[in-house]
């Protein structure tokens, strides 16, 4: 019985026989990774520009994460919430503290926490604003993206997320993403119990909203008695360069609920970069007043919150503040800015750049239909460099938090000749 592959071709091969056909991976297999490199198994070494769509904010193989997890391991690894464990409490304490709420509810995955959070609000409807039975309803942005469950997909307005897979719950309406006459006008109807909405739309290729769209989108809400859910999962926990994309301009290193310029969301969804990429741990937050409305046995998950999570969440998060990440997001991401800005002065195949943090999207100048974007990265990743392709003709690139800026200055370097010296075919 082996269990790793030494070669590339044959890890593709088998891959492509024995897995399912639900994603189109780049043609590189990856087969160990340190900090912002992972090399495949021919010992070619290259760039990480997508971070496991930002699960890995800290960097590959942190050594603290590392460390958190072996030694926690060793110890105690799941209890289910049958019983009470030693360290799930620590994190309760420590992650609400980080982030300013009265309690969490943990789950694995990010859409896991989207449909928590879709259950908490729904479950406040009916006990606390007093909606009618089933009628409770949320809105929703055009372009989202927020998993890929049969309910999250259902309020998709991407053919291939939604098509297919129905029949669909109903309870929700869309309005387009930055529009606030179009969520004021939505809001009028007294049965609306939520907005969900995520501060940046990372998959729709890194769209950023105004910068007064999501305070105002919360001064809406609050008052119509409507609850804000924030999906942070992909654009919290420093990518954006704030600890929260909802903290804007805000230039606070955690604890932005104190800051005057933090929106707090009612809801809060976290998730990917929350361990650090080392294990599947999500969250959603909110103060008592939401929370409480879910009782025992009303909502949980087995391995929600199980001992190994909530120790690496914990150091994840350390390693976040103590290692000032989110501040070197901020300024790598302007230098990152400014360099591909300076590109699209000696190359048409650059439309725009956009973004916040490390969290960015090249815009080619192309069709959404068109392979160049595919192409580009292809030639990036011989270049040494490793980024994908999202909604056509988007690159997006979301580098680990821990990249220099000497080594953003190299990665510039292979973006740069990997463009100017791009044919197409």
């Amino acid at each position: 019985m082996r269990t790793h592959i030494d070669r590339t071709d044959e890890a593709i091969r088998l891959e492509e026989e024995k897995g399912a056909h639900n994603y189109h991976p780049l043609p590189v297999v990856l087969s160990r990774a340190e900090g912002v490199h992972m090399w495949d198994p021919e010992g070619r070494r290259y760039y990480d520009f997508l971070s496991a769509y930002s699960a890995v904010n800290q960097g590959h193989g942190h050594p603290r994460l590392v460390h958190a997890l072996q030694e926690q391991a060793s110890r105690l690894s799941l209890t289910s919430r049958a019983f009470h464990n030693d360290v799930f409490g620590a994190y309760a304490e420590y992650v609400t503290d980080y982030f300013g709420f009265d309690k969490v509810l943990p789950m694995n995955s990010g859409a896991e926490a989207v449909e928590t959070a879709i259950k908490i609000c729904r479950r406040w409807a009916y006990d606390v604003k007093g909606i009618a039975k089933d009628a409770a309803k949320i809105i929703v942005c055009t372009d989202n993206f927020h998993g890929r469950t049969t309910t999250i997909v259902s309020f998709s307005t991407d053919p291939d997320s939604y098509q297919g897979f129905g029949p669909y719950p109903s309870g929700f309406v869309q309005i387009p993403y930055n529009d606030l006459d179009a969520l004021a006008q939505a809001l009028e109807d007294p049965d609306v119990a939520g907005f969900l909405v995520e501060p940046i739309q990372g998959e729709a290729g890194v769209v950023t909203p105004d910068e007064d769209f999501i305070s105002r989108a919360a001064e809406l809400c609050k008052a119509k008695d409507v609850l804000l859910i924030a999906d942070e999962i992909q654009t919290g926990i420093g990518r954006t360069g704030s600890l929260l994309a909802v903290c804007g301009s805000c230039s606070c290193e955690g604890h932005c609920e104190r800051q005057l310029s933090y929106t707090k969301p009612d809801l809060l969804i976290l998730g990917k970069a929350l361990s650090g990429g080392m294990y599947p741990v999500s969250a959603v937050l909110a103060d008592d007043a939401v929370m409480k409305v879910i009782k025992p046995g009303q909502h949980g998950s087995t391995f929600g919150g199980n001992p190994l999570a909530s120790r690496v969440a914990i150091e994840a998060l350390e390693v976040i503040r103590e290692e000032k990440l989110t501040q070197n997001a901020r300024e790598l991401g302007k230098r990152f800015r400014q360099g591909i800005e300076k590109l699209m002065r000696e190359t048409d195949l650059i439309r725009s750049v956009r973004g916040k943090g490390l969290l960015n999207a090249v815009l080619i100048n192309d069709s959404a239909e068109s392979s160049t974007a595919w192409d580009i990265c292809m030639a990036l990743k011989e270049n040494g460099l490793l980024a994908k392709p999202t909604h056509g003709n988007i690159i997006r690139f979301a580098p680990p938090l821990v990249l220099t800026a000497a080594q953003m200055d190299e990665c510039l370097d292979i973006i740069r000749t990997t463009f100017l010296n791009f044919r197409k075919s």
